[in-house]
């Protein structure tokens, strides 16, 4: 086969972390879990894994070896496993949250460390003890190296789907596409259980992202719909199949955009704030 037709980064369901900062003061990172919604996310990402999938393709799996992830891949493998296609699974370390060093502190100390990132700025910025996203860029390239290799087998499967973390899946494709760290911090986190697809091209083999990814700049309220109807109409139009699970209307992800949306106003009032 060598390079698949399609190339998915999924990021985890919502975790308990996510949810409640202080988790992080007493859980170790890799064993923070899914909350029940994570867990009903991951099931509608296997459902639309599953109408993705013909029954041509064969599935590899890799997934980041923190629990959250691996629930979310038990989410996926559910929405397939009853057809009668090829998959199989590899963990890699690699693919693992960004290090936050270790437990984290007491909230105030952890606000402080957020104001001066986003100062700093994402990319360059270590958490004391832990890891930058520009040490995540080096896991990302050590990594693209090992799937470049293994893209030379013509038994590689049809479609490679990496289950993994919001910033992991930011730095991937910054690597993938050689954008810019200041491309890179204009982007917000993807959402639970989102999906960025990238297409191969069957004539010059190179990818094309047909996920738009959502900006700061694009956080006003009436800015959100035109964006959201521009990317659904960009995804429809690329290939009737590849509809994003954003556009599900659910009272679960209805819930879970109306979260969102106040996680990021807070964010982007964070990342605008003028340094001291």
């Amino acid at each position: 086969m060598g390079r698949p037709r399609l190339i998915i980064l999924i990021r985890h369901g919502e975790s308990e972390g996510n949810c409640d900062k202080s988790v992080n003061r007493y859980v170790p990172n890799h064993k923070v879990i899914l909350t029940e919604r994570g867990h009903k996310q991951a099931q509608l990402a296997g459902e639309k894994l599953n109408s993705m999938i013909t029954e041509e393709d064969s599935v590899l799996f890799y997934t980041s070896p923190y629990k959250r992830t691996r629930q979310t891949l038990d989410g996926l493998v559910n929405g397939i496993k009853n057809r009668n296609i090829s998959y199989k699974i590899h963990e890699e370390p690699r693919m693992r949250e960004q290090d936050f060093g270790n437990f984290q502190s007491s909230a105030e100390e952890m606000e402080m460390i957020w104001q001066e990132r986003a100062h700093y700025g994402h990319f360059f910025y270590r958490i004391p003890y832990g890891e930058s996203a520009a040490d995540v860029y080096d896991r990302c390239a050590g990594f693209n190296e090992t799937l470049f290799r293994q893209f030379n087998s013509d038994k590689f499967p049809s479609v490679l789907v990496l289950v993994t973390h919001g910033i992991w899946a930011r730095v991937f494709l910054m690597k993938w596409y050689r954008w810019t760290y200041e491309e890179f911090e204009s982007l917000k986190n993807v959402g639970h259980c989102q999906f960025l697809i990238m297409e191969k091209n069957m004539e010059t083999e190179r990818y094309k992202l047909l996920t738009k990814l959502s900006k700061w700049e694009d956080d006003d309220a009436e800015d959100q719909k035109d964006y959201r109807k521009e990317m659904k109409n960009e995804v429809l139009k690329n290939s009737n199949s590849y509809t994003d699970m954003t556009f599900q209307n659910s009272d679960l992800n209805k819930e879970t955009q109306q979260a969102q949306r106040e996680k990021e106003r807070k964010l982007k009032e964070l990342f605008m704030r003028p340094a001291k």
